[in-house]
């Protein structure tokens, strides 16, 4: 797959414990990427957050959280984001989801192509 120079990088900030049909939401999420052909995904835990509630989640040893933040990064050309976000929209029920131009320095397997 080939990536034009300039992308889109979408970011889904949702809960750890965020579910869509009893699976981990961002398991769903990624694996619906994947299966859209996009780019690639990628997940991570943040250590300590807030969103629209305004409660903090944080991750210290006297007060484990059940709920840190999670923060899935996608990049691939805008139309395919887009159409991605109306496919996940109505799917997530909290969090936030931002799209932004990126710059794409390179994009690659490494494997070597046939020649």
């Amino acid at each position: 797959m080939m990536l034009p120079n300039e992308g889109y990088l979408l970011r889904i900030f949702i809960g750890e414990s965020d579910r869509h049909d009893g699976k981990l939401l961002h398991e769903w999420i990624v694996i619906k990427a994947r299966e859209e052909g996009l780019a690639g995904a990628t997940v991570m835990r943040g250590m300590l957050g807030f969103g629209a509630h305004s409660r903090l989640h944080t991750f210290k040893i006297e007060r484990l959280s059940q709920d840190l933040p999670i923060i899935i990064e996608i990049v691939d050309t805008r139309e395919k984001l887009e159409k991605f976000l109306e496919l996940i929209d109505n799917e997530i029920e909290e969090g936030m989801a931002t799209l932004e131009e990126v710059k794409i320095h390179f994009y690659r397997s490494g494997q070597k192509p046939d020649r």
